[in-house]
């Protein structure tokens, strides 16, 4: 019976012996261990450790497809990945579904936005952006605002903005702050207003955080901080501070193109400064003898010549033109009634 061969520690094939065969220097029924025990003449020839073929690349077929599938799978798993972060970090909702007068929100709005545009320069002669005679109205205060108390339900339907009523500490006027209160949420309650789009809601609120506040200031606190570069007084929308600052000598004097129609222009004020916390822009007078858009600077005029003279040094997104035109003072964003829901 023969033995079978045992691998030695280099990996060699040892070659069995008969278990009662004599070697030579050894004692009869003594066994070799490893080829090493056995004698020289005995030993088989030690054979070349064997090397290892590389494995040849895949040919022919099936080798192209696996390349050609490696060339384009692999980028277009690339621009899926990229597309994928694109949409998880896109804002939902279709820009172009806004209504004309209603802005999707810009991406850095300025600070401020006002009638008054900045970088003006005292250039600029409008007559009619002058403000008129009248009674005596808060010209100075403490440059700190209080919250007027109460509240309002919700009015409109869409995404509901909340809104405070506030005045500047150190002012009065003559009918009272509750008064302006009032006259801020009948404005901003009339389907002719920013809820008649169908699009958004209102809602007054006294304590908490609102998405805006509507401050009467008075006249030196407007003008540092709306800007009074081209010296006629303005109101403004300022982002930093969420507010929107009713200059106090607009508030009891109006504008000349309203012509004595105080509480006309009252309305205009407010739904205009309100208009770009929606980010609307200002607009010219598109239709000569038509009603202004409420987005048109009427606290200085309804002329297109006359307010050309703020857009040719400092376009503020709008051109407005030398075309002779102008308008009828307007304070609503939809004056003919809310827009009829679609469907």
């Amino acid at each position: 019976m023969t033995r079978p061969a045992r691998r030695t520690a280099e990996g060699e094939d040892a070659t069995a012996s008969p278990p009662d065969a004599a070697l030579p220097g050894r004692a009869r029924g003594a066994r070799a261990e490893t080829v090493e025990d056995l004698p020289p003449d005995l030993r088989p020839p030690r054979e070349a450790p064997r090397r290892r073929e590389p494995v040849p690349a895949r040919r022919g077929p099936a080798g192209s497809v696996l390349r050609s599938w490696r060339t384009w799978v692999i980028p277009a798993l690339v621009v899926l990945t990229v597309l994928a972060v694109i949409e998880a970090v896109s804002p939902e909702g279709d820009p172009g579904s806004a209504s004309p007068l209603l802005a999707p929100p810009a991406a850095g709005p300025p600070p401020v936005v006002g009638e008054a545009p900045p970088g003006v320069g005292q250039n600029v002669d409008i007559p009619t952006a002058e403000l008129p005679a009248g009674g005596a109205f808060p010209a100075t205060g403490a440059g700190t605002w209080h919250v007027v108390p109460g509240t309002t339900a919700q009015v409109g339907t869409g995404r509901v903005w909340t809104y405070m009523v506030e005045v500047e500490d150190g002012i009065t006027i003559a009918e009272g702050e509750q008064a302006f209160a009032t006259a801020v949420d009948a404005t901003l309650a009339d389907p002719r207003s920013w809820v008649g789009s169908g699009q958004l809601a209102v809602r007054r609120i006294d304590t908490g955080v609102p998405d805006f506040r509507v401050s009467l200031t008075a006249q030196t606190t407007a003008r540092g901080q709306c800007g009074y570069a081209i010296r006629y007084d303005a109101s403004c929308w300022k982002s930093d501070i969420g507010r929107v600052l009713i200059n106090g000598a607009r508030w009891v004097r109006g504008a000349g193109a309203f012509d004595g129609q105080l509480g006309l222009y009252r309305q205009y004020a407010v739904n205009h400064e309100v208009g770009h916390v929606f980010n609307n822009p200002h607009v010219p007078c598109p239709v000569n003898g038509g009603l202004a858009p409420v987005m048109m600077q009427q606290s200085f005029g309804t002329a297109n010549d006359y307010l050309a003279q703020l857009t040719e040094e400092n376009p503020q997104g709008t051109q407005i033109p030398r075309d002779g035109k102008t308008c009828a003072p307007n304070a609503w964003p939809y004056p003919q009634g809310a827009v009829p829901a679609s469907g």
